[in-house]
């Protein structure tokens, strides 16, 4: 905003509050209100004052709505003394509850715009992100990998130092010497910035060691993306370099281990805004003095950023489970019990879906490790209640099979073509009804399976009828288990 509009809002703000404590005294005097009563209507003026103005402005009108109720109602009336102590205690409770008051406001508010930001930046790094996971594995340095930062960033420019070449590429027009100054911060080994001319230059690391240099000019809220974005950079010119360096079929499995580095990558970065929303929100509600209303928004606040936070955790998982050979740590676990608390936890989250587990035969144990397991069976819950329409019911179904626990999950649903039954535990594949229906990634049955597997069990697809859609999940009974069913 500039000085001048700021200025003439901050004039207008106060001038309205002005206003807004002359009509109260006016009203309260006429009807004759007692002090008390007429402090809890400035109160409610300072409230209503409060709701979009900065601290000064609202304390300031604190004061007056303070000086006024002591001119005006406090005996001798039409002066600035007070003769009885009962209502200096009236005059000190309206100016520090007014004062909390504001306060919590501008600190909500200044809460408000911060998560509003942490969430823009979050949106812009992954449509980053998404964009550089489109470009041709083999595209080279250059602007064409420059373009993504340029448009979903809304760069002036953007240069790129490649310390294996020592070339520079450069998307956009400079005004401030972009390309030098990044080739200057890679040979320094520094980050460095240039507010004057509104340049920052991160240096990429790859392995610990320097890679090259990636500068920005234009580039908004620096201090909070820079570090991210030249994460998600130094990750895409590691894997233009594979490409550029090594076989097509080498190139090709590096190009995907770098692919789940940039979804780790992303994942990361969502847990630090996701922790800083969460804290703001849980201080705003422990700290009290706020109406019911703003209590049930900063609940409603903490819960959410408390489900993206397990999102986040959960791709985390299914990223190093997707690069990583899966080991599980095999421990005796209650099967039941497993399956319930996905049961519990989904039918929290999707309250338009009717969640229910039915256990046809009592399983004392199985061998599994039961992180691993519950993302598995998650999964498929997960799955069900996407892929189904509102109101729908799933069943997950606890059953044995010969030396094995079975759990299916059915739901209510479209059913899987024929054709696309065969690659439904293919990596990154998504079939073209669950492609239209809402987003994914193609790797939730993959690394389901995987889970599977490793357990010594396996999942597939239950044959149903045209409304019904099942997976059945396979683990080997433990011997502990067996022996409790014999």
């Amino acid at each position: 905003m500039l000085p001048g509009s700021a200025f003439r809002r901050s004039a207008f703000v106060l001038l309205r509050g002005i206003v807004l404590i002359a009509a109260v005294t006016a009203l309260c005097y006429r009807t004759g209100l007692t002090p008390a009563s007429t402090a809890l209507c400035y109160l409610i003026a300072v409230v209503l004052q409060s709701l979009d103005c900065s601290f000064v402005q609202a304390a300031t009108i604190s004061l007056l709505a303070v000086a006024n109720l002591d001119y005006f109602f406090i005996d001798p009336p039409f002066s600035l003394t007070v003769s009885h102590p009962l209502d200096v205690v009236t005059l000190a409770c309206l100016l520090v509850t007014s004062l909390v008051i504001t306060r919590i406001q501008s600190r909500s508010r200044a809460e408000a715009r911060e998560s509003k930001l942490q969430r823009s930046n979050m949106e812009r790094l992954y449509k980053l992100g998404h964009q550089l996971l489109s470009l041709a594995p083999g595209t080279a340095l250059g602007p064409a990998m420059l373009k993504p930062f340029l448009s979903e960033l809304n760069l002036a420019a953007v240069c790129l130092f490649d310390a294996a070449t020592l070339e520079s590429h450069q998307a956009g027009t400079s005004r401030g010497g972009l390309e030098a100054k990044t080739r200057e911060a890679y040979i320094s080994g520094q980050n460095a910035a240039f507010p004057e001319v509104g340049i920052v230059v991160q240096c990429l690391r790859a392995r610990d060691a320097v890679c090259g240099a990636i500068g920005f000019e234009g580039l908004r809220n620096p201090e909070l993306t820079a570090p991210a974005i030249a994460a998600l950079a130094a990750a895409a010119v590691e894997r233009a370099r594979a490409f550029r360096s090594a076989t097509a079929a080498s190139a090709h499995a590096q190009a995907e281990m770098l692919r789940s580095t940039i979804l780790d990558a992303l994942a990361h970065e969502f847990k630090t805004p996701l922790a800083t929303i969460l804290t703001a929100a849980g201080g705003m509600r422990v700290a009290g003095s706020m109406p019911p209303e703003q209590t049930e928004l900063a609940e409603m606040i903490e819960t959410e950023a408390s489900r993206l936070g397990e999102l986040t955790s959960r791709l985390l998982r299914i990223a190093r489970l997707d690069r990583d050979e899966v080991k599980p740590r095999l421990e005796s676990i209650d099967a039941a019990e497993l399956a319930q608390k996905s049961v519990r936890r989904y039918s929290r989250m999707w309250p338009d879906r009717q969640i229910l587990f039915r256990e046809q035969a009592e399983i004392a144990a199985i061998h599994a490790d039961p992180e691993l397991m519950s993302l598995a069976i998650s999964q498929l819950i997960e799955n069900a209640c996407k892929y189904s329409p509102q109101d729908a019911h799933i069943q997950v179904e606890l059953t044995t099979e010969e030396d094995a626990a079975a759990i299916t999950v059915w739901n209510d649903g479209v059913a899987i073509p024929a054709n696309e039954r065969g690659r439904l535990f293919d990596r990154y594949y998504r079939g073209t009804e669950a492609s239209r229906m809402t987003p994914g990634s193609g790797l939730g049955l993959y690394v389901a399976r995987k889970i599977a597997v490793a357990h010594g069990g396996d999942l597939a697809l239950v044959d149903t009828n045209a409304n019904r859609v099942a997976f059945r999940l396979t683990i080997p009974i433990s011997k502990k288990g067996r022996s409790a069913l014999e």
